[in-house]
């Protein structure tokens, strides 16, 4: 049973669902935001934050 399939169909579909609610000039905007959402979430993972990093090189000197 293929329940999380997404075909093309689908894919073209939501695609043009999200021009239409959120514009062209709107989306690359919202990617950029991802984007440092991801990687802010991915330093947290590892553990890695300004102020850890601030302050390891202060200890360092």
């Amino acid at each position: 049973m293929q329940l999380l399939f997404i075909g093309t169909t689908e894919i073209i579909l939501i695609v043009f669902v999200v021009l239409l609610l959120f514009g062209g000039r709107k989306i690359p905007e919202m990617m950029r935001g991802l984007g440092k959402g991801v990687k802010s979430f991915k330093d947290g993972v590892n553990g890695k934050d300004e102020e850890t990093e601030n302050g390891e090189r202060k200890t360092e000197n």
